[in-house]
């Protein structure tokens, strides 16, 4: 079978094409291939990836992923979805996880996959989680949450009282959301996420109340690290 696998270089972030047909374990083995041949190319740098083409169990695209990273020197930090703005999309994602993270240093800590079936997940300091938050579950940090996905669950972030913290991700559309003493208005809801739903979203205290900005890099530059 010809291209089994065909990856489109965007910057910062990469879409893999994916045969349809072709069984799970050979498309595997493919992809693998396909990225020991461009490790020259590709160099070492992080990236965001999606893929196209098939539908993937979570299983299996973390099994893409680790075959990336085991037949390359790319250091995949998330898998994005599909979208009109993709390119858009790899690059905030990347400049966030570089500004929120600087030089790879241990700032935070790292949950990899969704949470699903109503789970918690409750840390010290700040969390990323690379995957979604869906509904009915929650995510607590003392410090910052970051979602390189989509938060439809709630979100506690800030509960060691110092000022300054917030809730990022890719898509924001929480059930519940609280900053410190500071809680998410219900009424403001729907003002503030249907317009915003798809867009690269944080959430930060302001003027003494949470306020819904776009993820942009002036406004990184803005936030107190």
């Amino acid at each position: 079978m010809k291209n089994p696998v065909i990856i489109k270089s965007y910057k910062n972030g990469l879409s893999v094409y994916l045969n349809e047909e072709m069984g799970f374990e050979e498309l595997l083995a493919a992809l693998g291939e396909k990225f020991r041949e461009s490790e020259r190319f590709f160099g070492d740098m992080k990236v965001a990836v999606s893929f196209e083409g098939r539908v993937l169990t979570q299983e299996q695209e973390n099994r893409m992923v680790d075959a990336i990273s085991q037949n390359s020197r790319l250091h995949v930090i998330c898998v994005v979805g599909k979208d009109s703005g993709k390119e858009d999309r790899f690059s905030q994602t990347v400049a966030a996880f570089e500004r929120f993270f600087p030089r790879g240093e241990a700032s935070g800590k790292f949950y990899r996959g969704n949470l699903t079936n109503g789970q918690i997940l409750e840390t010290e300091g700040s969390i990323v989680i690379i995957g979604s938050v869906e509904s009915g579950c929650t995510v607590m940090a003392t410090k910052d949450i970051i979602v390189l996905g989509s938060l439809c669950g709630s979100a506690f972030a800030g509960s060691d009282g110092e000022p300054g913290h917030f809730v990022a991700a890719l898509e924001m559309t929480p059930s519940k959301l609280k900053i410190g003493d500071f809680k998410f208005k219900a009424k403001e809801k729907s003002r503030w996420f249907k317009a915003k739903k798809g867009q690269p979203q944080i959430a930060l205290c302001k003027d003494g109340k949470i306020q819904m900005q776009a993820l942009t890099n002036e406004l990184l530059n803005e936030l107190p690290y």
